[in-house]
């Protein structure tokens, strides 16, 4: 009787053992799967069908976790509300940025700040899940007409950034220009007819040998507080040539357009 409990004790453990050996080789796939590593994941793949059915491995296997990684790495870089890239995705790409050869040159890279003005307001009047509505909205008409890398990307709360690698000072300007106007005219009374929404934007720009993404952004988020300062429904930039803040499109006509650091000054 002790025999034959032996026996059965001896035949589970044979039999638990493959199972095992197999989900250790498994859990081994995922993890060499979400680092990147596809071949070695194959082969610990491959070695648990073997255990388990004396088969080899499933040719849609490996595609199944190389899917299931993607999803979840393009999750992992979305803001869960806009669906615009995420701070976390942000900062990874601008160190990436660092070098890459389309940010050298005169070409460079261009960063703006984009902040929805008196959001507060929106938020109060009508309640936060209609300003959710309304981000989303901003989010759209900023995505819309991005040069090619371009991408949008939500900063915190109502701000956002434009990221725009290899983009020359002035098409940047024209592009973040552009995205003003769209959101300035977009039809918010679909709404509600109280609504209106508008946007400042400070877009910053560096060519050659990237090594401070972190002023970079820092100079963006100057030129935002000028728009903002000089009357908001704005994209401010610096001017190569002089160094003065200036306005694009309309704005630019507006008398007073607040220098950071100064008081308002007449241009």
């Amino acid at each position: 009787m002790v025999m034959m409990r032996d026996a059965i004790d001896g035949h589970a453990l044979d039999d638990a053992t493959p199972r095992h050996a197999a989900a250790r080789h498994t859990a081994t796939a995922e993890r060499l799967a979400a680092e990147g590593d596809w071949e070695q994941a194959y082969q610990h793949l491959r070695a648990a069908v073997r255990l388990l059915h004396g088969q080899p491995v499933p040719a849609d296997e490996l595609a199944r976790l190389r899917r299931e990684h993607a999803e979840a790495r393009e999750q992992s870089r979305r803001d869960s509300l806009t669906s615009s890239y995420n701070r976390r995705y942000l900062d990874e790409r601008l160190v990436t940025l660092l070098d890459d050869p389309a940010c050298r040159g005169t070409a460079g890279l261009s960063v703006a700040l984009v902040d929805a003005d008196h959001f507060k307001q929106v938020n109060d009047t009508f309640g936060h899940r209609f300003g959710d509505r309304v981000l989303q909205r901003i989010v759209a008409e900023l995505g819309t007409g991005l040069p090619e890398g371009a991408f949008c990307a939500r900063y915190g709360g109502e701000e956002f950034a434009l990221v725009l690698p290899g983009c020359e000072p002035a098409d940047a300007v024209r592009t973040c220009e552009a995205a003003r106007h769209r959101i300035d005219h977009h039809p918010w009374p679909e709404l509600d007819e109280r609504l209106r929404v508008t946007v400042s934007i400070g877009v910053a720009h560096t060519a050659g040998p990237l090594t401070d993404v972190e002023g970079l952004v820092g100079a963006a988020d100057v030129l935002l507080y000028a728009a903002k300062d000089s009357g908001r429904n704005a994209v401010a930039y610096r001017d190569e040539g002089t160094g003065f803040v200036r306005l694009a499109g309309p704005a630019g006509g507006r008398r007073a357009i607040t220098q950071p650091g100064q008081a308002e000054t007449r241009l």
